[in-house]
């Protein structure tokens, strides 16, 4: 019977820095039109997408001029208003 031989794997060394750039480039975020996402959105919402949920306490920028038009939308939306 043949004797197996072990191999010890050992990772590749990593590089920090190119951590640091994928990090930087996270932190950046990337700009898209409201145009662009707006028809995904809606439609992971129509279909009930479980995966929005994982995003439901993340933060967004949104102009002031859209946070105005929103806030006065839910204002006037409400039931009995």
């Amino acid at each position: 019977m043949a004797m197996r031989q072990l191999r010890v794997y050992t990772e590749p060394e990593l590089n920090l820095r190119d951590f640091a750039a994928v990090e930087e480039a996270v932190d950046q975020g990337v700009r898209v039109s409201l145009g662009d996402v707006l028809p995904l959105l809606a439609d992971a919402v129509a279909s009930n997408r479980t995966w929005l949920a994982d995003f439901a306490d993340d933060e967004i920028t949104i102009s002031a001029d859209l946070h105005d038009v929103l806030q006065a939308y839910r204002h006037f939306r409400r039931p009995g208003a």
